[in-house]
């Protein structure tokens, strides 16, 4: 098979998921399954659970608390009881009378999302390292619980071929799966979206994606007592180890540009990716990279570059650069995205449009989904997204050029599949382009 043909059976298998999107309220139907899943009424209060208890999952709560009326937080887990215990008072604190978690729907350890997700709750934030995401995300759809699935959705190839499966079965289940790759859910750059479908900077010729910020070598800003076990602290500090994050530079936060240049093609996946990067800010213990350039090259010639860096002291900057033949349309670099060319734009918000963050319409989008019975399914492009930032990262780690199919098939598995607190992780050292195999 030749490379176009590669990237054309990419394409029809990206859009026959989309389109049994379209048909799963019919297959929901058939099959029986529950109000939930079918559609709540607008008086019923949806149950929510919460899966990671960190600042984010804390935050995505605050969302989904406020995104209807009718909503109850009812079941927390987490891995450490401190961190459930903050985010429980931080959260009592934002929405009192929407929170209902007793004492026996607060759940501590490694079984602590399957609790959560048996707890008899009608949405689950998923929101722990990614690392946990396809566990969680198999358990959720198998019980039948609608999902906000925060980036990315896996850190290796098993987990996103995990995360597709799910995501299937999440369509035939009419199950709601919002992703938190949040700037397609940004008014201003829905709008971008809409001009560039609609031919304003004419056919896309290039893409250019930057996330170059400062430093992210620690999650966990406290101190290592003696007590912790290195597992312990991987999992409390988990930025820098590859097994937890999947490389929180190229993969979270180059993951959001990744899945804008996915945008602005359609959702069309590149065939193949050449990379370079590394570390040039040694930490003992941290084998990921703070820094990376990925050249993304698709069927048709076209070319995608991201450049992302974790390093303080640099220059920083977040934003995309889209090459059209009759423009480029500029976002990040100045206070709204504008096109300069034949055809000049700049977005303006509406008079009558309410201001909200992307992260709060999300959350909106995902309960009025449920409540009208026609489920959002971001799954499969969540996965494709992973999937691109990982064929990114394997060819950076690798020095190699990495394929599609092959980032799809790779055999790597950083993540163990039982978890206990004896459990002893060797991780792989710091790779080493060149000389580091692919897998």
């Amino acid at each position: 098979m030749n490379q176009a043909e590669n990237s054309n059976a990419s394409r029809r298998g990206f859009l026959h998921s989309s389109a049994a999107a379209a048909v799963g309220g019919t297959l929901a139907a058939q099959a029986g399954f529950s109000t939930a899943a079918s559609g709540a009424s607008k008086n019923a209060t949806l149950k929510i659970g919460l899966i990671g208890c960190g600042g984010r999952g804390t935050g995505a709560a605050v969302n989904a608390l406020r995104a209807d009326e009718n909503v109850e937080l009812t079941a927390m887990g987490d891995l450490f009881d401190d961190q459930l215990q903050k985010s429980l008072a931080l959260l009592q604190k934002e929405q009192p009378k929407k929170i209902n978690v007793p004492p026996a729907r607060r759940f501590i350890g490694f079984d602590a999302f399957q609790k959560v997700v048996d707890s008899d709750v009608d949405v689950v934030l998923l929101t722990t390292p990614p690392a946990f995401r396809p566990q969680h995300l198999k358990a959720a759809v198998q019980a039948g619980r609608h999902s906000f699935i925060e980036i990315t959705a896996a850190v290796d190839a098993p987990g996103v071929r995990s995360v597709l499966e799910s995501s299937e079965l999440a369509r035939k289940k009419n199950l709601t799966i919002v992703s938190g790759f949040c700037w397609r859910y940004d008014p201003a750059l829905r709008a971008v979206s809409e001009q560039i479908r609609s031919g304003t900077i004419g056919p896309v010729r290039s893409l250019h994606a930057t996330y170059y910020r400062g430093n992210l070598d620690h999650k966990y800003h406290g101190k290592r007592t003696p007590q912790m076990s290195d597992l312990e602290w991987q999992l409390r500090d988990w930025y820098g180890h590859l097994w937890l994050s999947g490389d929180v530079t190229m993969l979270l936060s180059g993951g959001h540009s990744v899945d804008k240049m996915s945008w602005w093609m359609n959702d069309e996946m590149p065939i193949k990716a050449v990379a370079l990067g590394g570390r040039g800010n040694p930490l003992e213990g941290h084998n990921t990279f703070d820094n990376g350039f990925v050249v993304y090259e698709y069927a048709s010639g076209i070319r995608g570059f991201l450049g992302c860096r974790s390093q303080s002291g640099c220059y920083n900057e977040n934003a995309d650069y889209i090459t059209g033949a009759k423009g480029i349309c500029t976002i990040g670099r100045g206070r709204t995205p504008f096109i300069e060319g034949e055809n000049n734009w700049r977005y303006r918000r509406p008079r009558n449009q309410k201001q909200e963050s992307k992260y709060q319409v999300e959350h909106n989008e995902l309960f009025a989904s449920i409540r009208s019975g026609r489920p959002i399914n971001d799954g499969t492009r969540m996965a494709h997204t992973t999937l691109m930032t990982l064929m990114g990262r394997m060819a950076a780690y690798t020095g190699r050029e990495i394929r599609w199919e092959q980032a799809l098939g790779s055999q790597q598995k950083l993540v163990p599949d039982h978890l206990d607190w004896n459990t002893k992780i060797d991780e792989p050292p710091l790779a080493s382009p060149g000389l580091t195999d692919f897998i």
